[in-house]
């Protein structure tokens, strides 16, 4: 499933070190032989991801033949596990919507969300088959999520996903394939970022740079409460697949060399999707390591 942009109580890997920190990983409840990943926050006790649309007698939903990807949310206990998990409610002129991340502004108000479509104008290479946008919506009592509109800045030709916001709102972290220009991409996808303003217009998007970026794919990105970019790369050096790696942003918006997180939240296969709370003690990531329920896996974590 990254491809496309056990129980609790199973311990995998018993710890993990820096200099300062023990990580202890788990997997979660929820998993099967589904995907899930595009976690984000919503609020202090809830979470969002995205799995295959299922339909009431827990068939999988498919528009033209495809699986139908769409965002759930769910209630996220002390011990990690995800309780009560129901489908967002989406509601959207354009029919079925196929999507695979989102982030809650601060207020609560607007929903970002990443939806895949088919476009005529598609780029060559590795978006060839698809094209992914960035939406945003507001909250109807009665409808749900609606009225939403794509982000002026995307262009038909690239493809935009994994909408992150900044824990104030005022900078949405995205990954996009664009090409052209001082802030083109410079692997198959980079993690870029566009300033949120008042007015509810928005900047223009800045390609993060080589401390962040490199000539392999970027995705996933989170900005944690103390300014620590959390991100997956599958760059040379990593433990396998993707990893997760870090950068601290400055004062200036500018970020200090990236890092790999140590194992066990980084594994041999895919690792990425990561998020942590407020107080950096505690969050959630994806993984297809071995050992899982059969795909794209939800492992908590405490440090």
């Amino acid at each position: 499933m990254i491809k496309l942009f056990c129980s609790l109580a199973f311990l995998v890997g018993l710890f993990g070190y820096t200099q300062d920190q023990v990580y202890r990983v788990t997997n979660s409840k929820i998993n099967n032989e589904y995907p899930h990943f595009g976690l984000m926050y919503l609020g202090s006790n809830k979470i969002m991801f995205t799995s295959f649309l299922l339909s009431k007698s827990g068939k999988v939903k498919k528009n033209a033949g495809n699986p139908v990807l769409t965002i759930y949310e769910g209630l996220l206990s002390d011990s990690g596990d995800i309780q009560n998990s129901v489908p967002v409610k989406i509601s959207s002129e354009h029919g079925v919507l196929n999507t695979t991340s989102a982030t809650l502004s601060p207020d609560g108000k607007q929903l970002y969300i990443a939806t895949q479509y088919t476009n005529k104008n598609k780029p060559k290479g590795e978006f060839k088959d698809s094209n992914f946008h960035l939406e945003i919506g507001e909250y109807v009592a009665g409808v749900g999520w609606t009225n939403f509109k794509v982000l002026p800045f995307c262009n038909p030709k690239y493809s935009y996903a994994h909408p992150a916001l900044s824990p104030d709102g005022k900078v949405l972290f995205f990954t996009a394939n664009i090409r052209g220009g001082k802030e083109t991409t410079k692997g198959g996808s980079d993690i870029f970022k566009v300033a949120v303003l008042e007015n509810g217009t928005f900047g223009e998007p800045e390609n993060l740079g080589r401390a962040v970026n490199s000539y392999s794919r970027e995705m996933f990105p989170f900005l944690s409460a103390d300014n620590t970019l959390y991100f997956a790369s599958n760059r040379p050096n990593g433990y396998g697949g993707f990893d997760i790696y870090k950068s601290k942003m400055n004062a200036d918006g500018t970020f200090e060399a990236s890092e790999k997180l140590p194992k066990p939240v980084n594994s041999n296969k895919d690792d990425f999707s990561l998020i942590i709370n407020e107080q950096n003690r505690t969050g959630c990531f994806s993984s297809k390591r071995d050992g899982g329920s059969g795909d794209d896996d939800i492992y908590y974590f405490t440090r």
